[in-house]
């Protein structure tokens, strides 16, 4: 994925810093780049380092550690003190330590590893780049430029898809591409995925298919699913969702997560949109507790049920 595909990432005081003016002046930092998966983070300082050292020259200047190494406290004293610790001779500049998903590191690497910047900032330069800022001890993030990765936004998202798309000669549709932007989340690399399961499972990427391939419900049958809860009786509407879940191998937290957006958009009044919104909350806290769907999906009947007699007393 190019960077010039990405958002540009925001220092956490929102002015727009370029990591191609610190390449241009020889003067990077430290860097911790955080926020959501598939935004372009490990991706950018790729790019950075290509930019930095030649072909013949990354393999002595960079040192990339991912999730699946071990980086507990002896990484950091062993490899990465001695990576950081030597000088290369017939370079100049420093060389580059890469740490992705640095914060599923133990606490005592980090703390390792903050006297280690200190001591080698001379020759060495680090990334560090995490999910959760959080995770991340305050000694280290005070040592580092923070650079926040967003959400990419469909403006960003599309254009590359359809490059994808064009280069890969898929067959997508309008909506097949609308879906795909909108279940991915403004994550690039859960965008892509979708896209090659659509395209291996029924090699046409339609709206239809993208949500099949996905395991998440049409917004047809949700629409279905909240007609029946709303002017069927309680038997007909769980004998019918009963049917359709297993007709389409739907699980109810998805069906409760579309549901719970269709509830902000259709005009309730506001004591009663409340109550819904508190039931539907209490329905999901004992989906996460392990209890019986049949059961929880009987609740979500009746808590409509009640929501439309509520409303039919009201007028």
């Amino acid at each position: 994925m190019q960077p010039s595909a990405l958002a540009a990432p925001r220092t956490e005081d929102g002015a727009d810093f370029s990591m191609q003016r610190f390449i241009s002046e020889d003067r990077l930092p430290h860097l911790l780049l955080y926020g959501p998966p598939g935004t372009g983070k490990t991706s950018t300082i790729l790019a950075c380092a290509r930019q930095l050292y030649r072909e013949r020259e990354f393999g002595s200047m960079v040192l990339e550690l991912n999730a699946s190494d071990d980086r507990g406290i002896d990484i950091v004293r062993g490899p990465i003190l001695s990576f950081a610790s030597t000088r290369t001779i017939f370079k100049k500049g420093f060389k580059l330590v890469i740490l992705d998903e640095a914060d599923a590191m133990t606490q005592d690497a980090q703390n390792a590893l903050r006297r280690v910047i200190e001591k080698f900032t001379e020759n060495t330069r680090f990334c560090l780049i995490c999910n959760y800022l959080s995770k991340i001890i305050p000694a280290l993030q005070s040592r580092c430029t923070r650079f926040r990765f967003g959400p990419l936004t469909p403006e960003l998202m599309v254009p590359r898809l359809q490059h994808v798309i064009q280069e890969e000669g898929v067959d997508v549709t309008e909506d097949g591409m609308k879906a795909l932007v909108t279940l991915s989340s403004g994550d690039m690399r859960r965008a892509l995925n979708i896209l090659q399961s659509t395209t291996m499972a029924f090699g046409k990427v339609t709206e239809e298919n993208v949500y099949t391939c996905t395991g998440h419900p049409l917004e047809s049958d949700i629409a279905n699913i909240l007609d029946w809860m709303l002017n069927q009786d309680f038997s007909t509407a769980y004998r019918k969702i009963t049917e359709l879940k297993t007709l389409k191998g739907l699980a109810l937290q998805d069906i409760l997560t579309e549901i719970h957006l269709f509830v902000h958009r259709v005009d309730f009044p506001p004591s009663i949109r409340i109550q819904l919104l508190i039931k539907l909350a209490d329905i999901e806290y004992r989906l996460a507790a392990g209890t019986s769907e049949k059961i929880q999906l009987s609740s979500l009947i009746a808590a409509f049920q009640v929501t439309r007699d509520l409303i039919v007393a009201e007028a």
